[in-house]
């Protein structure tokens, strides 16, 4: 049986009427969700995605993906495309290019030539008239790179049923303030008498324009992959696990150090036990749906190698990127070189938020830098981390010799486990939740442009839709990632928000304290009631785009269900 969608409207059917399955694919669905989270009753996950008045019960439907509820093309287009780079389920990945052409931090003598094919020939023409240096120095250029995290992995990615490229993505920053896609390199490894070489392809706006729809495509694949695997994974769930184990190790109860961060722990060892049973173990979801395949946790500790624990706060992050330059004259001391860059502006507020209640916090217990010295069990908790539950990090680590050191940690660590969990998290239906948009896997690479005879190349040619739906993910594999995609973007009835302790209500009988909550709580109010406003702007494109989805991924508050919004205090789902 054929296995590929036929077409577009095939894949909407998923959305509109729904598609008959037969028991065993209906069922190989639900145990994929119910494998990667076993939360919830098998017949309630079936209700949920099954239509039980159809004649057997067999009938999938899932709810339409804010990604196409207004505008049915806007995905594919460069001006999307781009938009999501800052205000997508990925957007702490995008860089300020700093070099041109850019380059690889990969041995030369084990994957070939370090730098890219991509020429200022290539780009110039769509600069506004400004060459790549003159852009360069005025912050005009913008990079999204997964060559050298995904060049090591072609071989085995490529002998395998997945086909994949190593990716460079140079974007453009307009007089308008809007990002738009110049150019796409796509690279391959090969041999040149005997030596290591690569087979470079740049493909851009003005080229053929198959060819430049399918070389987004791949990159959107790379930037999910990546997305999955390290933005959430990787960063989020697995780093903090040795944070949660070392304060229940090493903190008393009565400890204010446990008592502040055992909301922002809830549910997660749990979460991630299930997550080792079904997502990330040997032939689980992402081994089996996802480009790296059986690689994938090899990756994700490829990644970690280059992960600090200092780099992983807000605004560390966004300097380190070149995202944002240090400014004191400006609010939170940043000035963001993308003004509209939606995850960067609401997350600074965020950020601020918890900052400041950090600061209270710690101010009532702490009231000077002898006192976190002398604390013998947050030094302790602080060695187990540093030594033991991130032991093979030897840097990134600051000393807690005082209470600036002590506000820094604890606001970095809540951010990881509510901010930033949540900005990858809860959209992750919302746009892959229409696989074209971000598929999981590719099957096919791009014919060459002077190869006009083999079958893919004809094919190409003649049917490009037939195509595209022969490189993405396979019919059965797509709705299994999307019933998967489904559940994790929901918030439970129970979810606690940050600025609420709704399951730890009386954490503290200190009227200090407890007006410095409800301070954090309506500073977090005010901050919603702003990016809501923000959103309504029509100047800040990024902010709705072609596909006219709000950005709201970091708006405090939700209700229960698939919502795009919503900052828990943890990570629970």
């Amino acid at each position: 049986m054929n296995d590929d969608f036929d077409d577009f409207n095939d894949i909407k059917r998923l959305y509109e009427s729904g598609i008959e399955l037969p028991l065993s694919s209906l069922t190989s669905v639900l145990s994929a969700a119910e494998k990667a989270l076993e939360l919830k009753d098998p017949f309630e996950v079936m209700g949920e995605l099954t239509d039980q008045e159809s004649s057997d019960g067999n009938l999938l439907q899932f709810p339409k993906p804010q990604v196409i509820q207004a505008n049915e093309q806007a995905w594919s287009q460069d001006d999307e495309f781009a938009r999501q780079t800052l205000a997508g389920i990925n957007p702490m990945i995008v860089q300020r290019l700093k070099e041109f052409p850019p380059k690889s931090a990969l041995a030369a003598s084990l994957y070939g030539p370090q730098e890219s094919a991509i020429a200022a020939a290539d780009i110039e023409g769509n600069m506004e008239g400004l060459t790549v240096s003159e852009a360069i120095n005025q912050n005009r250029l913008y990079i999204l790179d997964y060559h050298d995290i995904y060049f090591p992995y072609l071989e085995k990615i490529n002998a395998s049923e997945g086909k994949a490229y190593a990716s460079r993505t140079v974007f453009f920053l307009s007089g308008e303030g809007r990002l738009k896609p110049l150019a796409i390199e796509l690279s391959l490894p090969r041999l040149v008498d005997g030596q290591p070489a690569k087979n470079n392809r740049v493909f851009t706006p003005t080229g053929n324009a198959a060819h430049w729809s399918l070389a987004k495509i791949h990159v959107n694949i790379n930037d999910f992959n990546v997305h999955e695997l390290v933005s959430h994974w990787l960063r989020t769930h697995a780093v903090i696990e040795p944070f949660t184990i070392a304060t229940r190790r090493q903190l008393s109860a009565m400890h204010p150090l446990h008592v502040l961060l055992l909301p922002h722990f809830r549910n997660t060892m749990n979460i991630n036990a299930l997550a080792r049973k079904g997502l990330v173990l040997a032939d689980g979801i992402f081994e089996s749906f996802y480009s790296f395949g059986k690689y994938s946790m090899e990756m994700t500790s490829i990644a970690y190698k280059s992960w600090r624990f200092d780099e992983q706060g807000l605004p560390a992050d966004l300097v380190k990127r070149g995202m944002a330059v240090e400014d004191l004259s400006s609010d939170y001391g940043l000035r963001l070189l993308v003004e509209d860059y939606p995850y960067a502006a609401d997350g600074l507020q965020i950020w601020s938020c918890i900052n400041e209640w950090v600061q209270a916090y710690v101010g009532h217990f702490y009231k000077d830098a002898i006192r976190v010295k002398s604390d013998e069990e947050l030094q302790r908790w602080w060695a187990e981390i540093k030594e033991v539950g991130h032991g093979d990090k030897k840097e990134g680590w600051p000393d807690l010799n005082g209470t600036n050191e002590l506000v820094e940690v604890l606001t970095t660590l809540i951010w990881i486990a509510s901010a930033h969990h949540a900005a990858v998290n809860f959209g992750q239906y919302a746009y892959a939740g229409y696989m074209p948009n971000k598929p999981s896997m590719g099957r096919k690479l791009i014919p060459e442009e002077d190869d006009t005879h083999n079958e893919d190349a004809t094919l190409l040619s003649s049917d490009p839709v037939t195509y595209l739906m022969r490189l993405v993910s396979k019919q059965s594999k797509a709705v299994e990632v999307m019933a998967i995609l489904e559940i994790l973007s929901s918030h439970a009835s129970d979810e606690e928000y940050l600025g609420q302790r709704t399951s730890t209500p009386f954490w503290s009988s200190d009227q200090n304290l407890l007006q410095a909550f409800e301070k954090f709580g309506q500073r977090l109010k005010e901050v919603e009631a702003e990016i809501l406003e923000r959103n309504k702007d029509t100047h800040l494109f990024h902010r709705r785009g072609s596909a006219s989805v709000d950005y709201t991924l970091l708006v405090p508050s939700s209700n229960a269900g698939i919502t795009g919004r919503g900052v828990p205090n943890s990570i629970s789902i």
